[in-house]
């Protein structure tokens, strides 16, 4: 065998002095590209690719391994919100009730960016299979609880692990395979998120009823063992050498600010008034640590977010669409049932299920999306006709009232569900095709923030502005069915009612409160759709960049020489090739076996 040049050295030998583009990196060693493999695709085996090989076997397993990890993190909260009324019944604490929602989400939001980054430190595997095993613990904790305070706590840690199963499922994808073939990987993930929204609460409800409420946390030792198990034994991806400082100051004012800004959004106009001191206080601390922490990440080796990603136009307006989409989805999944239940005299159950046409028409868009991705490199067109039906979505939902038959909302949600399935995967592969593979980790981490701080916001504004419009219209006559006195006493704790009250209360007081909710909901969609024009303006932004992994990566490497001087492989400069491409030990990490 030739002997191979070290990555990263000048042609004179001389180990070259860190350059921006390879800050804290060392090269690694004696690792050889996987021969006659498809670029990007071979971390899962080494095997030569054929149809059916093992080396696509491989992939698939590995594949089906991540989707079990990012199911699990997306189902919990689906499953668990049904068995809260029997989980309160048997442990109490009905006033800590939010909490149990509150700690999760809230430790899968500050978890984000700490493993997107640790993952790309020390190796997305072990931080992959790290958060798994944390999840696993957190499950098995909670289901071992015996007050709510102790299911409050452990439900914390099963959030600390959920946010790496998505961030890490995300990123590893971002290493096996291209940018350019994963179009055609994008949909299941889609599919995997209809599936938890669909099937979450029934299977939360079948469990709950059938096995008892611990099973709804227990549930997840088998399938996530199962993941463990393939994870480990199967997905092989390059080690990390690098010499790293954690940035542990950055941590800590990113926990502040991200547990800021989700207890405002979580509590405010709910448990403490939008102007009282404790919302003030938080609104004043979110600022001022994200202030801080901006400053911190220019003053440190090896940051936890690092700004540069942001100097590339696409990440930025990617991450603006983001938290659009997060703001539009979790109004959509939120609202849309409350109208249904309220106005259109569905079940609980049943509302779950006449989501269907948002759900269907996001999972089928996004596939065909990839497919079109995968085929011909092209995407630009996809981010702004997503933003575009979006808004159009959202304005058609917005002019509901309690005449709206079940059919015609069924058509405007599958609109919206079209927008949302245009950008919801599209984003990810414009974010991670931006940034270098070095960076993949943190690049999918802050992506996902973006959503998860778009849905708390979501939350927070347009349930303000229903709640709002549905007291103010029972307060005004409840429209002309009148008995808006009625329903105002009802409902005077809260801007909801179930539908065992809701059949209870008299027919007039019932059709006003039918005619307040529809108002409400025609204000929160109205506002979510002037929202989402800022997700439209940004698409209309975002430039075509070539996709890694593409044809002419492939005529670019057949260009170059395949021997340097020495008879190993032409070295090239340690700051990278001269078109600002990424350097040759960055480019396809996954086709690299460990």
């Amino acid at each position: 065998m030739s002997q191979t040049a070290r990555p990263g050295k000048s042609r004179s030998g001389q180990q070259p002095e860190s350059s921006e583009r390879g800050d804290n990196v060392e090269p690694i060693e004696n690792v050889e590209p996987a021969k006659n493999v498809e670029p990007g695709a071979a971390g899962a085996a080494g095997a030569p690719d054929g149809s059916g090989g093992p080396k696509q076997r491989s992939i698939r397993v590995v594949l089906t391994a991540l989707i079990i990890s990012f199911l699990l993190a997306m189902l919990d909260n689906m499953i668990i919100g049904t068995a809260m009324p029997t989980i309160v019944g048997e442990l109490g604490g009905m006033a800590h009730l939010s909490w149990v929602v509150t700690a999760y989400t809230l430790a899968t939001a500050v978890a984000t960016p700490v493993w997107g980054k640790v993952g790309d430190l020390y190796g997305r595997k072990g931080a992959f299979l790290t958060s798994i095993a944390i999840f696993l613990l957190g499950s098995a904790l909670s289901g071992l609880a015996q007050d709510m305070a102790q299911l409050i706590a452990f439900r914390a840690v099963q959030g600390l692990g959920a946010g790496g199963l998505i961030v890490g499922a995300l990123a590893i994808i971002g290493d096996l395979i291209p940018p350019r073939e994963r179009g055609r990987y994008q949909g299941m993930f889609a599919s995997a998120m209809a599936a938890a929204m669909i099937g979450g609460p029934a299977v939360g409800g079948f469990i709950t009823d059938h096995w008892g409420w611990r099973w709804t946390f227990y549930i997840n030792l088998p399938l996530g063992a199962v993941a463990l198990t393939m994870v480990t034994l199967v997905l092989h991806l390059p080690k990390r050498e690098r010499r790293v400082s954690i940035d542990y100051v950055g941590v800590v004012l990113l926990t502040i600010g991200i547990t800021s800004v989700v207890l405002l959004t979580t509590w405010g106009g709910t448990e403490y008034a939008w102007g009282s001191p404790v919302i003030v206080g938080l609104a004043v601390a979110g600022a001022a640590a994200l202030a801080a922490f901006l400053y911190a990440e220019t003053r440190v080796a090896e940051p936890l977010v690092p700004l540069h990603m942001f100097r590339s136009r696409n990440f930025a307006l990617v991450s603006v669409i983001g938290f659009v989409v997060g703001f539009a989805m979790f109004g959509g999944t939120l609202y849309l049932p409350l109208f249904q239940q309220a106005v259109q005299g569905a079940s609980a159950t049943n509302s779950g299920l006449l989501l269907l046409p948002m759900l269907l028409s996001m999972m089928i868009v996004s596939l065909v999306s990839g497919r079109i991705t995968t085929d011909t490199g092209r995407y630009r067109a996809f981010p702004i006709a997503g933003g575009a039906l979006m808004v159009v979505g959202l304005a058609l939902l917005s002019q509901m009232d309690t005449g709206t038959s079940r059919l015609t909302s069924g058509l405007f949600m599958a609109v919206l569900g079209a927008g949302m399935g245009f950008l919801m995967q599209i984003t990810m592969l414009i974010a991670q095709n931006s940034v270098e593979p070095r960076d993949m980790g943190v690049a999918s981490s802050t992506t996902t923030l973006c959503r998860t701080l778009g849905m708390s916001f979501g939350t927070a504004l347009m349930g303000a502005l229903f709640t709002r419009e549905v007291e103010a219209t029972m307060a005004g006559g409840g429209g002309d069915a009148g008995g808006g006195e009625v329903a105002a006493g009802a409902v005077s704790e809260s801007a909801q009612l179930t539908a065992d009250a809701l059949a209870a209360l008299p027919a007039a007081a019932r059709e006003a409160y039918q005619f307040a909710v529809a108002e409400g909901i025609n204000a929160s969609f109205l506002f979510a759709a002037g929202f989402a024009v800022v997700a439209f303006v940004a698409a209309l932004f975002v430039r075509e960049e070539p996709l890694r992994g593409g044809p002419s990566d492939a005529e670019a490497a057949r260009a170059q020489p395949t021997e340097g001087p020495t008879g190993g492989p032409a070295a090239e400069p340690a700051d990278g090739p001269a078109d600002g491409g990424p350097r040759r030990d960055e480019r396809s990490p996954a086709s690299l076996s460990s």
